[in-house]
């Protein structure tokens, strides 16, 4: 059996692949108005489709259909097997609360009652 594959082949299986992640996709990037599917995450940056997305840098927002889950900064992006990889330089998570700059005592009242 030959394991040679003619090109029009291997597009195929290409473009099936990427049907089959952007199906499974529940992740999103957005920058501005601009929001791109997120292919397949990694541990130093995540996979776009290149051939929605030509180039991305700077400060990028990533969702999980409509909840806000990181605040990212792209620092590189290269196109590798139809596939943007972004590289990112730092991920903050977001919180749905401001942070304290104070310590919280576990005993303290939740709220005060006015005095009659």
């Amino acid at each position: 059996m030959s394991e040679f594959l003619s090109r029009e082949i291997q597009a195929e299986f290409d473009a099936a692949r990427k049907r089959t992640l952007r199906r499974q996709a529940r992740l999103r990037v957005q920058t501005g108005d601009d929001i791109y599917p997120i292919l397949r995450l990694r541990v130093d940056g995540f996979t776009l489709d290149a051939a929605e997305v030509g180039h991305l840098r700077g400060l990028v927002d990533i969702y999980d259909g409509t909840k806000h889950l990181q605040q990212c900064l792209i620092i590189a992006s290269e196109v590798e097997e139809g596939e943007l990889i972004c590289t990112m330089k730092r991920s903050t998570t977001v919180h749905d609360h401001p942070p304290l700059d104070y310590e919280r005592d576990e005993n303290a009242p939740i709220a005060y009652l006015p005095r009659f």
